[in-house]
């Protein structure tokens, strides 16, 4: 059972949900210079709940030397931030006509690939424009 769908119209009524695009890092390229040109599986339309990080959150993201504007989303599915050992994450968020990048998993919640799968992320400003 997916408790966040089950509060959700409630919490929308007071922070309604931003329709955002994201792209998903699907590995990289190598150009013809030989530097890397990072792919993405472009997923549009989907709705995230933008709320702050609390105290102790930024204090998680403080200790992974994340610096700039931060802000938390939820959203339904499997998502992850930067996982440099295992090569994944550099997933970006196009959100407030800005570019977002997926830093840490907050919560985790569900089984993946089920219906009842939903996450909070933590999400830093990119210099990049959209």
């Amino acid at each position: 059972m997916n408790l966040r769908n089950a509060v959700r119209g409630a919490i929308c009524a007071v922070n309604p949900d931003v329709t955002c695009t994201i792209r998903q890092s699907v590995g990289f390229t190598i150009d013809a210079d030989g530097s890397q040109v990072p792919n993405y599986n472009v997923v549009m339309g989907v709705p995230v709940q933008v709320q702050a990080l609390s105290n102790d959150e930024l204090h998680q993201m403080e200790g992974l030397n994340v610096q700039g504007n931060k802000l938390g989303v939820y959203l339904n599915g499997v998502w992850s931030g930067v996982v440099r050992k295992m090569g994944e994450g550099g997933d970006l968020f196009e959100i407030y006509d800005d570019l977002w990048l997926a830093v840490t998993v907050l919560e985790n919640w569900g089984v993946p690939g089920t219906p009842d799968a939903w996450v909070k992320l933590a999400l830093t400003q990119q210099l990049d424009e959209v």
